[in-house]
């Protein structure tokens, strides 16, 4: 049997921790002039994906 293969795009976007799966926020990428410098400073933080999405994300990387 062959070995199976890590999504690429998965493996640049979540990281593997202990609690689950590590995501960097969205909406820090473009028109950012509106956005408020909190919500801006806010958005830096990475954040764990949602508990219903943790499943698709384990069968996307099978060796992390």
């Amino acid at each position: 049997m062959p070995k199976m293969k890590s999504h690429s795009g998965a493996a640049k976007r979540f990281k593997k921790t202990a609690g689950g799966f590590k995501a960097a926020q969205s909406h820090r990428r473009h028109i950012l002039t509106k956005k408020t410098t909190k919500r801006k400073r806010q958005l830096r933080k990475a954040n764990m994906i949602h508990e219903s999405d943790v499943r698709s994300a384990q069968r996307l990387l099978p060796y992390s």
